[in-house]
């Protein structure tokens, strides 16, 4: 079985990516979808009433959807594959720009919405810098300039990036990203790991602790004077 993991900000054309891959490969091979969000999702009716695929949605709630991520994938890897999945999409909830949504096997594809800025690419950390592919979406909507510039940002934080542009409600540009899907190897379900490490520690904030203030915490804490990249660890 071969993996797709989609990842990206809120309203920057996961979904629409997602339909344009189905659209083109169902007839090639069998394909699971799975939506992970935190308190609403539509993703999985819709693809399987339009494309007739297997799909389903799991959602977070209270607890941090990258952290569920972690959590229910072992099984939901399970779930495809029990069904005979031969290509499974998995697409984040894209809130949290600090944890990774990648793992070590399969595919790891960024969305990035022409109209986010150009600064946008900077902003993600490891949602940019350990994906595999960066799909640019909405192109029709912002100028050539604009474009050109975004692409150098994301070519900067991530040099290595195979980048793509395309309007993707008709799906324009994007042969090359189905070839590269088609010649990606199949996963190793038991060997699967993140691709990235995940956040340095666990904090009262974490744990549902609602008072501002570093005095308030423990865990990983920072001071409004300290530098950028200096933390703090308070005990109890």
């Amino acid at each position: 079985m071969k993996l797709l993991v989609i990842a990206g900000p809120p309203s920057s054309g996961k979904t629409s990516l997602v339909k344009q891959i189905v659209k083109k490969m169902k007839h090639e091979m069998k394909i699971a979808f799975f939506k992970i969000d935190v308190v609403k999702a539509f993703e999985d009716v819709e693809l399987n009433k339009e494309f007739g695929i297997l799909a389903r949605k799991f959602i977070s709630g209270d607890l941090c959807p990258d952290h569920a991520s972690v959590m229910v994938l072992g099984d939901a890897v399970e779930w495809a594959e029990t069904n005979g999945a031969e290509l499974f999409i998995v697409e984040s909830a894209g809130l949290c720009l600090r944890c990774s949504p990648y793992l070590n096997q399969g595919l790891g594809i960024i969305v990035l919405s022409s109209i986010a800025g150009i600064h946008a690419p900077e902003k993600m950390g490891c949602m940019v810098t350990l994906a595999d592919i960066a799909v640019v979406t909405k192109i029709d909507l912002v100028s050539q300039a604009e474009r050109e510039v975004l692409v150098q940002k994301i070519k900067e934080t991530h040099p290595d990036l195979i980048l793509m542009e395309t309007n993707a409600l008709q799906g324009t540009s994007l042969h090359r990203l189905y070839e590269i899907i088609r010649k990606s190897g199949d996963i190793d379900a038991e060997t699967l790991v993140l691709k990235g490490n995940p956040p340095l520690g666990t904090c009262t904030i974490c744990v549902g602790k609602k008072e501002i203030g570093w005095k308030h915490h423990f865990g990983v804490i920072q001071k409004l004077d300290g530098q950028t990249a200096e933390y703090l660890y308070r005990g109890e």
